[in-house]
């Protein structure tokens, strides 16, 4: 068992999850249950299978997870898009959140393919 706090892919994904959830109090409250809330939860979604993943006992289950963050990272690189696009976000907003997603997918690549290599 590992402890999540202790991964740099997990502080980061952490520390997003905290910007988004700050970027996201400004959106038109319509989106409340929308957009929002889509953002929220792929974005919490992250650093919570990061951590349960870590609670797995073999490694091959740590990788499902992780790549169960992978995938959304990539739904949470979509709905940025669209919150910019919608003028939700500002461009230069956007970009930096966008690269910061960017950044842990490829952390998680890199932390699956050692993942798959010890095994």
């Amino acid at each position: 068992m590992k402890d999540f706090r202790n991964l740099d892919v997990w502080v980061k994904s952490h520390q997003l999850t905290l910007i988004l959830y700050s970027m996201t109090k400004n959106f038109p409250n319509d989106e409340l249950f929308g957009l929002t809330s889509q953002i929220r939860r792929a974005s919490s979604s992250i650093p919570a299978n990061i951590a349960e993943g870590c609670g797995r006992r073999t490694d091959a289950d740590f990788a499902r997870f992780l790549q169960i963050a992978m995938g959304s990272a990539s739904e949470l690189e979509y709905h940025l898009l669209l919150a910019c696009d919608l003028h939700y976000i500002k461009k230069p907003d956007y970009e930096k959140v966008a690269s910061g997603v960017v950044e842990i997918k490829k952390m998680l690549t890199a932390f699956l393919q050692r993942l798959r290599a010890e095994s």
